[in-house]
């Protein structure tokens, strides 16, 4: 018996849905044909009794269940009595078991990220840091200006001078250091690192050597000053005509080719020892000295900028005044360039920065000098510290009118040896 109006067959009740449809059941009540996606689940518990198929409207399956009574009996599921409408399925999104474990990591893929992340911050930041040092160093110095000079030999050799300038700095760092008001500067210390592959060498040179001013060229005015023969102390080239008329003046009377110059001042010596939390230093004895402010005992101890340059200025309190001072002054260098060079420093952004920065701001280099030149000077200044190189005064073989003279046998075999980048084999006092 058809359930349906007449004209209605079970074949096309559904196109009466919505369409005011003469069937006696409530709009609420009736339930569209569901679209069978697959196997249905497994009853989920064994709790769970079935729910009634609404289909007279009463909920008791009755006998005009029409469709939904033929699909019950011929085993179609609507889906309604296993609870898989309401979530109760074991499947989780995407058809994953939501209680499953997640996949374990994959620590290679993590390691190697973080190894390529890390090795470019490293690369960016060594880039950077050496363009902005770099970019610091005071290049004033140029040595093409240098007529006449010897040719050059093996090996690499730096002229290191310390100047008494005292160029920005207050009247409380003036007295503070002891370094006085006087107006210009002069050379405080001179001295020739020989680098090469038989061992490095640091040659002082002592400011009351004995010398002949050369002929030169002005290194301001271009004008060539011919030489007269006349012999003074050193330091009286750089106080006639600076740098290059120092490096001129050391060629002539050495025929040794300096290929680079470095020179700091005060100030600049002191916020470098500084920088670096102060300089470890074993001082052979007391010294007090009222015209550098030397003020030290006997023994390993650290200085800091102010004392050290107490340290490296003092010659009146010592027997043998300029010779033994210029041995404290190698000595304490090279301490120095040992302290900069160590993991502590090198490795540490808070102390390498202060101290490049210190160094940068005060140093004045020849200019083709570069930021690897320099760092080749330090390390090798470091070896002759720890044993591998040799550290002497030139030879002297007397004095006349205050005047240091040079041996001038042994600087001949000691420049050979220089220029062949040969074991330095010659002695200095």
């Amino acid at each position: 018996m058809n359930d349906w109006p007449e004209g209605w067959s079970d074949n096309n009740r559904g196109s009466g849905y919505g369409r005011g449809g003469a069937s006696a059941q409530p709009e609420s009540a009736r339930v569209m044909r569901q679209v069978r996606r697959g196997p249905a689940a497994p009853p989920q518990g064994a709790g769970v009794p079935p729910q009634p198929s609404y289909v007279d409207g009463h909920g008791y399956g009755g006998d005009g269940g029409g469709d939904y009574t033929n699909a019950r009996n011929t085993g179609y599921d609507s889906g309604y009595s296993t609870g898989q409408v309401y979530g109760g399925g074991s499947d989780g999104p995407g058809g994953h078991d939501a209680g499953a474990p997640r996949p374990a990591p994959d620590w290679r893929r993590r390691i190697k990220w973080t190894a390529i992340s890390v090795a470019t911050v490293l690369v960016v930041t060594t880039v950077g840091t050496y363009f902005w040092a770099d970019s610091k160093l005071n290049r004033e110095v140029d040595l093409s200006k240098v007529i006449d000079r010897p040719e050059a030999g093996e090996g690499t050799n730096f002229l290191i001078v310390g100047s008494d300038s005292r160029e920005g700095m207050s009247a409380e760092e003036k007295k503070a250091l002891h370094t006085g008001s006087a107006e210009g500067k002069r050379t405080d210390s001179m001295m020739i690192l020989h680098t090469g592959s038989n061992g490095d060498t640091l040659i002082s040179l002592p400011r009351d050597s004995d010398v002949e001013i050369p002929s030169f060229v002005g290194s301001e005015s271009g004008k060539r000053y011919e030489g007269t023969g006349r012999h003074t102390k050193l330091n009286a080239a750089y106080a006639t005509d600076g740098p290059e008329l120092l490096v001129r003046t050391i060629e002539f009377n050495t025929g040794l080719r300096i290929d680079h110059y470095v020179e700091i001042g005060f100030a600049g010596f002191a916020n470098i020892v500084d920088a670096v939390g102060g300089v470890e230093i074993d001082i052979p004895q007391d010294i007090k000295d009222t015209k550098s402010g030397a003020d030290l005992k006997k023994g390993k101890q650290t200085l800091n900028g102010e004392e050290s340059l107490a340290f490296v200025r003092t010659r009146y309190a010592l027997a043998g005044s300029d010779l033994d001072r210029t041995k404290n002054q190698q000595k304490f260098l090279a301490a120095l360039a040992n302290q900069v060079a160590t993991p502590g420093t090198v490795l540490n952004p808070f102390k390498l920065y202060p101290t490049m920065s210190a160094g940068l701001d005060t140093l004045i280099v020849d200019k083709d000098m570069g930021l690897y030149d320099l760092g080749s000077m330090f390390f090798a200044m470091k070896g002759v510290n720890g044993g591998d190189g040799k550290s002497m005064n030139m030879p002297i073989s007397g004095s006349t009118g205050g005047n240091l003279v040079w041996d001038k046998a042994k600087v001949k075999q000691l420049v050979s040896q220089l220029k062949n980048d040969e074991k330095v084999t010659v002695s200095g006092d």
